[in-house]
């Protein structure tokens, strides 16, 4: 049996050990059964994986960092996130009466009642670590007694190197994992939502070999956290998000030297730098037929609302809403880094910025959007580091 069916296994026995205990008393041996049935699976997937961590977002699971297709729109992992179970980690081998206890607490919790003192010194020093999702450098905002065993803290560095990992499967091998690539979507969902109120958590570069990586899932959080800002659906949000974390995909056809050069370019590498737009789009066409958007948004997202900007087009069309709204992120987000040529702009300066063109170069809607929701949120941007030194363009 691979991880992914045991770990479904034992998602269904706690689900169904949950039940129980909504059935019947704790000392029932209907619960005693169940509570060993879960635990019973809980051993054997910690054999196939020593530390499995789950994460519920919505009705989506996600084990260790790939969707559960098993389980897709499995009802128990929106209930599970609603009790403060939005992550679950086993840092070693759990024993019964620690297992027993954390299904008293999540139960407790499920059905808003106090759990008793018993199970809460059991709980002490277990090996199991569930609650919200955090973020290091940042806060959850939740009480750290309201957590069984501390605060989970979540970094980048994993859907980092994801990217990075993509860019070379398809510069090397032409291959586009989308799996991967809608697994690195789906985590940075995670990480927006580990809070009550939306957290924007971007990446913070450190090396300017990095800045197509950082670049990337800086884009696709801020288009995820826009479109959600304006009231769209789940859905359409993670859509969003791909389309963003893919919107420079075409700058693998160009060369590292222009990429990073320090200089202005020169007009030949001018050129070759603006066929990027043209390039992703090729690449995503080619090979996923179900990235229409994501497509549609690397052709357009350097096309300004007045026509201008490049690919030049033949005939004058307004662009795809997403690929206005991309155009915002990701020029907001490569004002606020520091790139070989120029530092970094203040925060306020790339807003004043946005404004100034809202209307000629931006969406006026989507840029009134924009500044809005990053100045009701600035306090919730949290700059994490990838914290790897392996990263490499």
């Amino acid at each position: 049996m691979s991880e992914q069916e045991q770990a479904a296994r034992f998602l269904t026995g706690l689900a169904q050990a949950l039940s129980t205990l909504s059935l019947y008393d704790e000392e029932h041996p209907a619960v005693q059964r169940a509570v060993d049935t879960a635990y019973e699976a809980l051993f054997r997937l910690q054999e196939l994986q020593s530390r499995p961590i789950l994460t519920f977002l919505g009705d989506e699971v996600i084990f260790q960092s790939r969707p559960l297709h098993a389980l897709r729109n499995w009802e128990w992992s929106a209930r599970l996130a609603q009790a403060g179970v939005e992550r679950l980690e086993f840092t070693g081998p759990a024993t019964r009466p620690e297992f027993e206890a954390f299904l008293l607490e999540v139960y407790h919790k499920l059905v808003g009642q106090v759990e008793g003192s018993a199970s809460a010194r059991q709980m002490a020093n277990t090996t199991i670590r569930w609650g919200p999702v955090g973020l290091r450098g940042g806060s959850t905002g939740v009480d750290e007694d309201s957590l069984v065993t501390g605060r989970l803290q979540l970094s980048l560095r994993e859907e980092a190197e994801t990217v990075r990992w993509l860019h070379d499967e398809l510069r090397d091998r032409g291959k586009l994992q989308m799996l991967e690539a809608d697994t690195i979507v789906r985590s940075l969902a995670v990480a927006m939502h580990g809070d009550r109120d939306v957290i924007i958590p971007l990446l913070k570069l450190k090396d300017f070999d990095q800045y197509t990586t950082t670049h990337s899932l800086n884009v696709s959080v801020l288009s995820m956290a826009l479109a959600e800002f304006i009231g769209l659906g789940p859905s359409d949000v993670r859509r969003f998000g791909v389309s963003g974390l893919l919107h420079d995909i075409g700058k693998i056809r160009v060369p590292r030297d222009i990429l990073n050069k320090a200089g202005k370019l020169t007009d030949r590498e001018r050129d070759v730098m603006n066929r990027h737009p043209v390039e992703g789009a090729k690449i995503l066409i080619q090979r996923e037929a179900s990235l229409d958007m994501a497509a549609v948004v690397a052709y357009e997202h350097h096309i300004r609302i007045d026509g201008g900007g490049y690919p030049r087009r033949t005939y004058a069309r307004p662009c795809h809403r997403a690929s206005d709204l991309v155009h915002i992120c990701d020029v907001y987000d490569a004002l606020r880094t520091h790139r070989p040529y120029r530092n970094a702009w203040p925060n306020d300066r790339v807003l004043a910025y946005l404004e100034e063109g809202a209307g000629k170069e931006f969406s006026e809607a989507l840029t009134h959007a924009f500044v809005t929701m990053v100045r009701r949120w600035e306090s919730r941007i949290v700059e994490l580091r990838a914290e790897t030194d392996v990263l490499r363009e």
